[in-house]
């Protein structure tokens, strides 16, 4: 697994907890956390993608 995906997994993981602690506290800031979660995901799923089609394409 590419590091950057691993870094982007770790950001998605930490930003929905803090989202539902947020929530949970009553504090409407944890849709920012969702927002953050939401593009951390993306990133993950990208460099996932992209490092199996360089893996594809090197003999």
């Amino acid at each position: 697994m590419p590091r950057l995906a691993v870094y982007a997994l770790i950001v998605c993981v930490l930003s929905v907890a803090a989202a539902v602690v947020s929530f949970v506290r009553g504090s409407f800031l944890g849709v920012v956390w969702v927002l953050l979660a939401g593009l951390s995901s993306n990133m993950a799923w990208y460099y996932l993608k992209r490092a199996k089609a360089q893996k594809s394409v090197t003999p």
